[in-house]
């Protein structure tokens, strides 16, 4: 719960970033978030969770 509520975070963070610098504008934003949120309903959410925890799990593995 911890890690995907981070990951909300940061990419909300970087999506005002996005809108604000202007890099990105308010529709195409809206559509990446109404894919994100379809797309964590389809059969693909779990493949996608596993994978993102277990990027999430060697990242936090690596030693400086």
């Amino acid at each position: 719960m911890a890690i995907s509520l981070s990951v909300v975070l940061l990419l909300a963070i970087i999506l005002v970033v996005l809108i604000r610098g202007g890099s990105i504008k308010a529709g195409p934003a809206i559509v990446a978030i109404l894919f994100g949120f379809f797309l964590a309903s389809t059969g693909m959410a779990p493949s996608i969770n596993r994978f993102l925890n277990s990027l999430a799990d060697t990242i936090n593995s690596i030693n400086f």
